[in-house]
């Protein structure tokens, strides 16, 4: 497992530098300390990228849409309240309220906690969402497996710095509000709310898992045929070797394989140990696993954008040939990410645990 995690950090680190020296490009700028990720402006507009991107998304996302309408049942499972609202859900309500209101306000008598308001906002959602899975099931991620829960703080600071790191070649984000940081506090202001992610994503997924409507009919769609694994691994591995090296030599065309090619990477990396992957329930039909992620990291992604909007310290994206409809400040089209981003997300715990973190927790 050590050796696997030092190749994947090799290659993910590695390879975008060398499409940087491809094409004769300075790396000096990709690799300073606070990323000093510039304003840009994103190539104009394009109706035809648009339009393709957009039927893209349709094509992958509606044939489930509609299994999930064609498969719900009229005699749905009766909610039975197991636990009452746990009162630390209630504090965690309390805390993203509080976070919520000085975050979207300039009272000048907070004006030391504005900038900071981001990890409250989180850590009091991810309480909330236990919270509510507890009262749903009688079982939640934090009290089931508490050692694996916190882990996942430290990985997810670990995760989203990669992702950080690749944004310096794509610079489809920048944050707004950080310029004057030192390195130190850039490190510290910039850890903590990064932590968050994947508790949030992993407990929403947890509490999707309890209503049998979000993933009807999903546990009996065609299975992924895979017969020749060592292929389909070194397939997977060139491809995303290949995206890597190419967001940094067409940065503005390949901005999309920031999503899509740590994921490859990783599968890859996990098939060549035999490891279980994200897909390989879907190899028996069972695609409800990664459609729990994709959903959860959409409506995490709604909240991240919503909090952002109005708050002091907050980013804004530069996003090529789509950036316009937007909600708050993502393009109507950036959400799509999302979606191959839950994926990564469940690909990274997988990567990291030997099993998926959490349980499959629904009603009783």
């Amino acid at each position: 497992m050590i050796a696997a995690v030092v190749v994947l950090l090799v290659l993910l680190t590695g390879l975008p530098l060398v499409g940087l020296s491809l094409v004769g490009a300075p790396i000096g700028p990709y690799l300073e300390f606070p990323p000093q990720t510039h304003v840009v402006q994103p190539a104009p507009f394009s109706w035809p990228v648009f339009l393709v991107l957009s039927l893209s998304v349709v094509w992958a996302v509606g044939p489930v849409v509609w299994r999930l309408i064609a498969s719900r049942r009229s005699d749905r499972t009766q909610f039975r309240s197991l636990r009452p609202f746990p009162w630390w859900g209630w504090a965690g309500a309390l805390v993203t309220g509080l976070s919520w209101v000085v975050a979207w306000n300039r009272f000048p008598w907070c004006s030391a906690l504005q900038p900071h308001t981001f990890t409250p906002l989180w850590l009091g959602y991810i309480l909330i969402v236990n919270g509510w899975t507890l009262r749903r099931t009688g079982r939640c991620l934090l009290l089931d497996s508490p050692g694996k829960f916190f882990m996942l703080f430290p990985l997810s600071a670990a995760f989203w710095w990669s992702c950080e790191y690749l944004n310096r070649f794509v610079q489809n984000w920048y944050y707004v509000g950080a310029e004057d940081l030192t390195p130190w506090q850039y490190l510290v202001q910039a850890t903590i709310p990064f932590s968050t992610v994947l508790p949030s994503v992993r407990s929403t997924m947890d509490l999707l898992a309890s209503f049998p409507e979000v993933t009807a009919g999903m546990d009996r769609l065609p299975p992924l045929r895979c017969h020749r694994q060592r292929w389909a691994a070194a397939a997977l591995l060139i491809a995303a070797s290949a995206g890597l090296t190419g967001i940094g030599i067409w940065p503005a065309s390949l901005f999309p394989l920031v999503w899509v090619a740590p994921l490859f990477l990783i599968t890859a990396l996990q098939m060549f140990m035999g490891a279980e992957t994200i897909f390989s329930r879907a190899e028996e039909g069972d695609w409800s696993e990664m459609w729990l992620a994709a959903v959860a990291a959409l409506i995490c992604g709604f909240c991240w954008e919503m909090w952002n909007s109005k708050s002091l310290a907050h980013w804004e994206y530069a996003i090529p040939a789509v950036h316009r409809f937007k909600l708050f400040e993502m393009p109507l089209l950036g959400y799509a990410g999302y979606l191959p981003f839950g994926l990564e997300c469940l690909a990274v715990t997988k990567f990291i645990f030997a099993h998926h973190v959490g349980h499959r927790l629904k009603p009783r």
